[in-house]
């Protein structure tokens, strides 16, 4: 059996509310929603409904977003380190 910790396949199909996203990155859905709108992130919302869900690339993206910008870098700075 797989570790689903590195099954990428499994990861992938990992998808959250920007509420769960929050309290696990502690960033707060304002932020988020603002990097969203920025383009710096994606989410998976549904064309029916406003609700915002991320995936796992995402989710990470998001950490290391904060990690950059706890170690003062620049949100642009940060979002290209990523990239």
């Amino acid at each position: 059996m797989k570790d689903p910790l590195n099954d990428l396949d499994f990861l992938a199909k990992i998808v959250v509310g920007i509420g769960e996203v929050s309290e696990v990155t502690h960033v707060a859905p304002r932020q988020i929603r603002y990097w969203e709108e920025k383009g710096y992130i994606q989410s998976l919302s549904n064309q029916d409904s406003k609700t915002r869900r991320y995936d796992y690339y995402q989710i990470k993206k998001i950490m290391l977003i904060k990690e950059f910008l706890d170690q003062g870098f620049t949100l642009e700075s940060a979002v290209t380190k990523t990239e």
